[in-house]
Formats: structure tokens, C-alpha cells, sequence
């Protein structure tokens, strides 16, 4: 559908909740799974394998008459214009499996000898059924892609891990599988301030893989934990003063000295903090950030943004600080910051007025002064009630080359070039028809969301979400768009993820949806983006969807 990505297909959906502890992955519903897509409407037969190449299946999983897998496409041309209303172009790919994780699992004990990848059928598979703790509040991929973290609002971080025959297999390169879970945060309670503190993971942040085991950070409003996620296969044995219990021997007892052997084990994936970052922040914290030098990383609240070493935990550097001497004076917050990709001295941060302040720590060691200053002016005639809430900024991204900023306020995404500060140099509408609706918007409060976007591996394309469980893609190069929807009534098997069309007013056509009729409960506020490739995960209340483009 757009140039770079092709037409999207479900590849993958991850329904989980109330996921504690290490659990087991359970299949379909006592259905052999054939992670494979056919090829539907083939215009290419010059790029297709030979038909007796194709994987034969179950005449029950594929259309009727139909009994072979195929045949495979790979087109050579470009795929198809934004204009096709039924969004199967030319070689369009279906899916054909769905997988689903169990919404109620079994809790395993961290130090039972188990595999945590065995297939565990003793579960419920009532999935319409969500309590606010299993809410998704953060996605991110790891800088390689194998593995892609999920938080929820219950303090749980939840990570899979790409098969390694996905990989090897072009039609099944997108899934993913349950590698480990854990509880990252619990609530608690500053007896001081009389202040609850939740549980609820706002960000999480990979650091580059430098050996055998993975590193991430997560945080919550107060606290941010550095957390060490690593493989076992084996465990020693042959104690001198332990029995094969673990309870000491009475040295009395012990007449030969032994050495300890190590016994292979079924693997075991571990999760264990190893830096706990915390009393630092008087306010929420809404972003962290990790420095190109990997020695350091921010923390962000609404009004100070504190520079931390991986080393020290009881002590962080203070950078920015817009509290005002009379709390009567605040007239902005901060909303995100970043820093920037390839150079440790330069970060960027937006605030509650649409502004963007790029720092750099050369110049100062309290960045209160800003080095370049980001702000579009308003347009006198757009000017109404909603006008400052509206222009308040949710999300700031560098580029991956750190040339551009990608911002996303409620109505838009805006792309800005560092060299140019008076306005940015793209635009893009995301949801431009619900201006008419910001006064009932406003009255439930989902003016306030906090929608978040994301960039491509090569910063050619801009995805970001919406309402309806619709979320935006937007082709810098060709300057079209798509709105795709992720929703289970569409993740059907061989099911194509069609571009859908909203209808502002007049009459409206068959495949185009009112915006009277759209649900604002439900809603695409986290997404991520595979570093390489065009595999996506977009959050949906407690679902995770994972896509991929059409095979070419």
C-alpha cells in the first residue's frame, strides 16, 4: 500500500492478561497452527515458485477447492496505489493462522526446572475479559528486534522473542513468542505525602546487547529499575556444605571434599534488578532515555529532567528545571524528552505549549537555557477554547540519522529540521475530522490521551495511532497515507488488514465508517517499529498486535 511497506498483514495477535510469574505459551484451540500466508489474486506468475514447491494443508484451513499452499509472490513492481478501496493489491498477502495467549495462566515458581516455552493447554480462553492491570502502556523493540517488551498498567513487563525459523522462513519472519515475564513494579504508598504510587509501567528502554544477557530499563511514576533478563541451562551440584536441598550440612558430618559440577538443566529465562533509581523525582515521570555513550540515561518529569550514571544509584544530576519560585506562575510542564541518537552532549524535550527546546550539556551544566527553540506560530483564525490543549506535545522522537524531530500533538504529527526552528517542515493531519467533536472530547477527557509515533528503520515512514483502534502510517517520499485497523473482529484467519476510510458528513459509502460511530474506548495511544524491517507492534487495550508487510 505505501512504497517501503506493502499491504499489511496480520501476523501475529497477542491477547494476554493477568500474565504474573513464568508462564507457559498455549496454542489455538487444539488446532495444528500453519504460520503460512497464500497468495491471493497473483498478477506476478514470473515471480512465483514452481506450484509443486508449495506446503500442502488441511483442506479446512484454506478456501474451498483449494488445497495447496501458494503459489509464493514475490512482485517486482511497486505495490499497490493508496487508491485501492479493497487494500489487495497486486499479490496481496492473507493470513492464515492467529496465535493467542492464554488470558489466564498457571504460575510457575522462578527456581522450578522447567522449560518456559513448553505448550501449557491448562488455561482459559476467554479473551474479552480485561481488568485495568492488564491495560498495555508501553511497547519497545530491543535494538536488534529479537525481542520486543510490553508493559501494563499492572507494573508487568512482558517480553517475546522472534522464532528463529521466522527468520530463516520469509512468509513467517514476524512471530513472536512469550521468551519471559515479570513483575517489574508494585504499588505503593509515600506515607509523607499521603500519595499513592502505581504500579503502572510508563516507558521501557532497551540498552545494546553486550554479552549473553539483555538489559532493560523500566519505570514507573517514581522509580526507574535497571533489569538484567539472561538464560540458564545449567545448575551446579555437588555441595560440600549443602545437601541436595540447599539446607547446610553439620560439619561433622563431612568426610570428602568434593567439587561442584555443573548438570545441564531445561533452560530457564531469568528477569533480576540490578540497579534500583529512585527518590529522585517529585513529580511523574513520563519519559527515560538512554545516551549514544550508554554510560548514562535521563529521567523526565513534568518539571525536571535528571541526568543518571548506570553506576550510581543514589545520586543523579539535575539538567533542567522550570519549577518556578511561586507554583502560581507554571504555565507549562514537560511532556517527552530524548536524546539525540549518535551525540551524548544534545537532548531534546517538549512541553504542554507545542514548544520543543533543543539542549546541549557543553554549554551549561543546568540546560535551563535552551540552545534552539522549536515553536510553529498559531494560525489567529484556528484559535478557540481547546487551542492550548490540543497543541500540547505527547511524544518527541529523534530520526534515527538525528537530522529530524518527529513531534505528535492531539490533532497532528509534525516533522521539524534541526536547522529550521520557526516551523516545521511536514505536517500531517492524523484524526483532522474530530475538530468538530473536541467540545464532547473534552467532556470525557480524551482530549487529554496521550498518543505516541514512531519512525521506520530508514525514517521514511511515520506511524502513529488514533481512535477506533485505528492507527496512521504516513509515506514521507509520496506524501500518502493509509488508516489501518487493528481490532479482533479483523484478525480472523486469512484475514487481509484493509485501509479504512472515515466519513465526515454526506452520505457515506459501504466500506467507510461515521465519525459519529467511532469508539473513543477504544484506542491505539503505544506502537513500535522493528529497527529493520517493516514489522510492527501496535497496543490495543490488553491485545498486541504484531504485522508485517506482504512478502516481496
Amino acid at each position: 500500500m505505501i512504497p517501503g511497506i506493502g499491504t499489511l498483514t496480520q501476523d501475529t495477535l497477542w491477547c494476554f492478561s493477568q500474565v504474573k510469574g513464568t508462564i507457559e505459551i498455549g496454542t489455538t484451540e487444539d488446532v495444528p497452527c500453519f504460520p503460512f500466508a497464500f497468495c491471493h489474486d497473483c498478477k506476478f506468475p514470473e515471480a512465483c515458485p514452481d506450484m509443486q514447491n508449495s506446503n500442502v494443508l488441511p483442506s479446512g484451513l484454506l478456501p474451498s477447492g483449494q488445497n495447496k499452499l501458494g503459489p509464493w509472490c514475490s512482485p517486482t513492481g511497486s505495490p499497490a496505489p493508496l487508491s485501492c478501496e479493497t487494500g489487495c493489491g497486486e499479490g496481496s498477502w492473507i493470513l492464515v493462522c492467529r496465535l493467542l495467549v492464554p488470558t489466564q495462566v498457571s504460575l510457575l515458581s522462578m527456581e522450578e526446572d522447567i522449560d518456559t516455552r513448553k505448550i501449557n493447554n491448562s488455561f482459559l480462553r476467554d479473551h474479552s475479559y480485561a481488568t485495568e492491570a492488564d491495560i498495555i502502556s508501553t511497547v519497545e523493540f530491543n535494538h536488534t528486534g529479537e525481542l520486543l517488551a510490553t508493559g501494563d498498567k499492572g507494573g508487568r513487563v512482558v517480553i517475546f522473542q522472534r522464532e528463529q525459523e521466522s527468520k530463516n522462513q520469509i512468509h513467517r519472519r514476524g512471530e513472536y513468542n512469550v521468551y519471559s515475564t515479570f513483575q517489574s513494579h508494585e504499588p505503593e504508598f509515600d506515607y509523607l505525602k499521603s500519595l499513592e504510587i502505581e504500579e503502572k509501567i510508563n516507558k521501557i528502554r532497551w540498552l545494546p546487547q553486550q554479552n549473553a544477557a539483555y538489559f532493560l530499563l523500566s519505570t514507573n511514576d517514581k522509580t526507574v529499575k535497571l533489569w538484567k533478563v539472561s538464560e540458564r541451562d545449567k545448575r551446579p551440584e555437588g555441595y560440600n556444605l549443602k545437601d541436595e536441598e540447599g539446607r547446610l550440612r553439620d560439619p561433622a558430618t563431612i568426610t570428602t571434599l568434593r567439587v561442584p559440577v555443573l548438570r545441564p538443566m531445561d533452560l530457564m529465562v531469568e528477569a533480576t534488578p540490578r540497579r534500583v533509581f529512585a527518590n529522585a523525582h517529585t513529580y511523574h515521570i513520563n519519559s527515560i532515555s538512554v545516551n549514544s555513550d550508554y554510560e548514562t540515561y535521563m529521567s523526565a518529569d513534568d518539571l525536571r529532567i535528571n541526568l543518571w550514571n548506570f553506576e550510581i544509584t543514589n545520586q543523579s544530576f539535575n539538567i533542567v528545571d522550570i519549577k518556578p519560585a511561586n507554583m502560581e506562575e507554571l504555565t507549562e510542564v514537560i511532556t517527552a524528552a530524548e536524546f539525540h541518537p549518535h551525540h551524548c552532549n544534545t537532548f531534546v524535550y517538549s512541553s504542554s505549549k507545542g514548544t520543543i527546546r533543543l539542549c546541549d550539556m557543553r554549554a551549561s551544566a543546568l540546560c535551563d537555557r535552551h540552545t534552539k527553540f522549536f515553536e510553529e506560530p498559531e494560525d489567529p483564525s484556528n484559535r478557540s477554547f481547546f487551542s492550548e490543549i490540543i497543541s500540547s506535545i505527547s511524544d518527541v522522537k529523534f530520526s534515527h540519522s538525528g537530522r529530524y524531530i518527529m513531534t505528535r500533538d492531539y490533532l497532528t504529527v509534525k516533522v521539524w529540521d534541526l536547522n529550521m526552528e520557526n516551523r516545521p517542515i511536514e505536517t500531517y493531519q492524523v484524526h483532522d475530522y474530530l475538530r468538530s467533536k473536541l467540545c464532547s472530547l473534552y467532556e470525557n477527557d480524551c482530549i487529554f490521551d496521550k498518543f505516541e509515533c514512531v519512525w521506520n528503520g530508514s525514517d521514511s515512514v511515520i506511524m502513529t495511532g488514533s481512535y477506533n483502534n485505528f492507527f496512521r502510517m504516513f509515506d514521507r517520499n509520496t506524501k500518502r497515507d493509509v488508516t489501518l485497523e487493528a481490532s479482533r473482529e479483523n484478525s480472523k484467519p486469512r484475514a487481509i488488514l484493509k485501509p479504512r476510510k472515515v466519513c465526515v458528513g454526506g452520505k457515506r459509502r459501504k466500506d467507510e465508517i461515521s465519525v459519529d460511530s467511532l469508539d473513543f474506548s477504544k484506542k491505539i495511544l503505544h506502537t513500535a517499529w522493528h529497527p529493520s524491517e517493516n514489522i510492527i507492534a501496535v497496543a490495543a487495550t490488553n491485545n498486541l498486535y504484531i504485522f508485517q508487510d506482504k512478502v516481496n
